[in-house]
C-alpha cells in the first residue's frame, strides 16, 4: 500500500485492506475493510478467543496464533491497532491487554504488515464525533457508515472495525 498522496487508476481498482484490531486477553476482535469508490466494504469480522482456564503464556500464544491465521487468509495492507489505555478503576486491565497486544504486535510484524496505533479517544472521536462515545453509539456509527441493516456484534468486532475505519478516514483525506 502507497501512503503518499499520488496513486495511478490502476491503484485505485486494486482493494486496499484494513484489518482493525480491538485487542483482548480473553477476546481479541478482528475486522477487515476495504476500499471502494463509494465507501468503505465490509469483508470479514470476528472474535479470536483464548481458553481462560489456560495459563497466560497459552493464553497469548492462542491470540497471537489467531492473528496469524487472519492475516495470512486476507492479507491485510495495514493493521490498525487500538493502544493501551488504563482506567484508575481497573488498572491491571491495561497490563492484561498489553499481553494481548504483545502478541498481535509480533504476529503482524512477523508476517510483513505495517501497523498504525490510535488511542480509544481517537478512533470514537473521528467515528462519532466525541471522544467519550459509548459502545452503542460506536455500534451504530459503524452501522451508518457501512451501510448494515443491524449492528455489529459483539461489540469487539464493531470497536475492530471502528479501528479500521479510523485509519480509512484518516488517509483517505491525504490519498485517495
Amino acid at each position: 500500500m502507497h501512503l503518499n498522496s499520488t496513486m495511478d487508476d490502476e491503484e485505485l481498482t486494486t482493494p486496499t485492506r484494513f484489518l482493525g484490531i480491538d485487542p483482548g486477553l480473553n477476546r481479541t476482535g478482528y475486522a477487515l475493510l476495504e476500499y471502494s469508490l463509494k465507501r468503505p466494504v465490509l469483508c470479514e469480522g470476528g472474535i479470536i478467543r483464548s481458553n481462560q482456564d489456560s495459563n497466560l503464556a497459552a493464553r497469548v500464544h492462542e491470540i497471537g496464533s489467531g492473528i496469524r491465521e487472519v492475516i495470512e487468509e486476507y492479507r491485510p495492507d495495514v493493521m490498525v491497532i487500538e493502544q493501551v489505555f488504563t482506567t484508575p478503576k481497573f488498572p491491571k486491565s491495561s497490563i492484561i491487554m498489553a499481553h494481548a497486544r504483545g502478541a498481535i504486535l509480533y504476529a503482524a510484524h512477523d508476517a510483513g504488515v505495517p501497523v498504525v496505533h490510535y488511542t480509544p479517544t481517537q478512533i470514537k472521536k473521528l467515528i462519532t464525533g466525541s471522544g467519550r462515545a459509548s459502545k452503542e453509539q460506536i455500534q451504530h456509527a459503524i452501522k451508518t457508515e457501512l451501510g448494515l441493516k443491524t449492528i455489529l456484534e459483539p461489540n469487539d468486532v464493531a470497536d475492530a472495525f471502528a479501528a479500521a475505519l479510523c485509519h480509512y478516514h484518516s488517509i483517505r483525506v491525504t490519498c485517495f
